[in-house]
Order: C-alpha cells, then sequence, then structure tokens
C-alpha cells in the first residue's frame, strides 16, 4: 500500500473523527476510578462514539471483540476487557481506541493512574507522553520520517527507559492501518520523507524496564516480558507545509 496524501475534504472529516475521539478519551478520563471493570471502562467508551453516530474502529477489527483497548499496569497494548478485571487503587491504566466517522479513521491513546500511584509509575507516563511531543515537534514537509523516530527513543532512554520494538506506529486514513509504519526507534534507513497531507498515528509504547514483550494465549495483549510497567501515549497527526496538526486533540 501507498502512503496516501489526504485532499482537503478528507482531512475535515479526519479532524472531526479526531475531534470525537478526544470527547471519548475525556469522558473515559473522568469515569475512571477504583472498583471498575475494564469491561466498563469499555461500555462507557463505545457508548460515546456510537452517541456521536460514529463507529468504533477496533470492534472486531481482525477478530478483537472489544471497542476500547484496556491495558493495566504491565500490559503494554491491546488489553481485552473483561468483567473480571477490577481496575484498583495505584493502577495504570492505557486505553486506546479508534472511531471511524464517515469512512475516516482517528486513533489515540492514553495512559492514566488510578487514585496515588507510584513516583515511578507517574515518570513513565510523563515521560512516554513527552517523547510524543519531541518526536513531532520535528513533523514538517520535507523532514525525513527516522528523524522522528530518532527523538522518540533518545527522549525516552535519556529518562532511563526502554522502547517497546515489535510494535510501531502507523498511516491512517480510510484504512485504520496504513503506510507508512513508524517506529518509535532509530532505524538504519531515513525513511520516507514527509509530506503535507500526509495523516499518521504516531504511539510510544513505553516500558520502566526492558523492551521485550511477550503476547498472552489470548494472541492480543501484550505485556512486558520482565513485568515492568509499560505507558502508551498516541494521537492522529496531519503533516503540514510549516509542520503539523494534532487532529485527537481538542
Amino acid at each position: 500500500m501507498a502512503i496516501t496524501i489526504k485532499s482537503n475534504k478528507e482531512i475535515e472529516l479526519m479532524r472531526e473523527a479526531g475531534k470525537i475521539l478526544a470527547i471519548t478519551h475525556e469522558e473515559l478520563e473522568k469515569a475512571l476510578r477504583p472498583g471498575m471493570s475494564t469491561w466498563d471502562i469499555n461500555r462507557i467508551g463505545e457508548e460515546v462514539i456510537r452517541s456521536y453516530g460514529c463507529i468504533p474502529s477496533f470492534l472486531n477489527y481482525n477478530g478483537y471483540p472489544a471497542s476500547i483497548c484496556v491495558s493495566v499496569n504491565n500490559e503494554v497494548v491491546h488489553g481485552i476487557p473483561s468483567k473480571k478485571k477490577i481496575i484498583k487503587e495505584g493502577d495504570i491504566v492505557s486505553l486506546d481506541a479508534g472511531v471511524i466517522y464517515k469512512g475516516y479513521q482517528s486513533d489515540a491513546a492514553r495512559t492514566h493512574g488510578i487514585g496515588q500511584i507510584s513516583a515511578e509509575a507517574e515518570k513513565l507516563i510523563r515521560v512516554t507522553r513527552e517523547s510524543f511531543f519531541e518526536g513531532v515537534k520535528l513533523i514538517k514537509e520535507g523532514v525525513h520520517l527516522n528523524e522522528v523516530s530518532k527523538a522518540i527513543q533518545a527522549y525516552a532512554e535519556g529518562h532511563g527507559f526502554s522502547v517497546v520494538r515489535d510494535l510501531v506506529g502507523h498511516g491512517i486514513g480510510t484504512a485504520l492501518h496504513e503506510d507508512p509504519q513508524i517506529p518509535n526507534f532509530a532505524q538504519r534507513r531515513r525513511g520516507p520523507r514527509l509530506q503535507a497531507g500526509m495523516t499518521l498515528a504516531i504511539e510510544p509504547m513505553i516500558n520502566a524496564g526492558k523492551y521485550s514483550v511477550n503476547w498472552l494465549d489470548d494472541d492480543w495483549t501484550v505485556v512486558t516480558a520482565d513485568g515492568s510497567l509499560s505507558a502508551h501515549y498516541e494521537n492522529t497527526v496531519l503533516v503540514t507545509k510549516e509542520g503539523y496538526e494534532l487532529l485527537s486533540v481538542r
């Protein structure tokens, strides 16, 4: 699949998808509390998405059984919501969600602390978010994608954390996953040159321990191999001539 350049009309639809996704994340953050199940989180997220006449991107995507990926503590991504899994004080919870609006996608993730969390967990969440912005601040037409990847890695590792290698960001548009792949770590090649109108889902996944991960038997949930905490931060980003626009914040 070639990298797609979006028209002004397509960008407008993706802006709307992103705005609705931003609202969904805001509502989920307000709802989070100790004692709720990860299935409760999923239900709330899906209700918000559908209340705007949108479709949850993740539901039944390659067989994924829910609308919101809910990953707790050492779960990196793609945690499957369950009525039996209860979040508690001190947990960190990563929420990854996507919205389809009139055929166009948005994708964003946030990690939240539940109540009082450890200093390490707080730092991990903060550095993961900051590493995203260290990468995207380099984005503008003409820059090579690898510059973004290198900046994310340098920032995260500079704070004593590691960058997951087995999962990467991606292009996004009418499909949830389009070209190019977007690693959060340096590559040998410079990668494609960015052009105005590209839309990218950039998503650092950062571990407190080593970068190795395993897949659980459900074939979806990715966990840190050493049991350390993991955090995730993602937005849908539009490349412009002068810089970038975040489509999934408002």
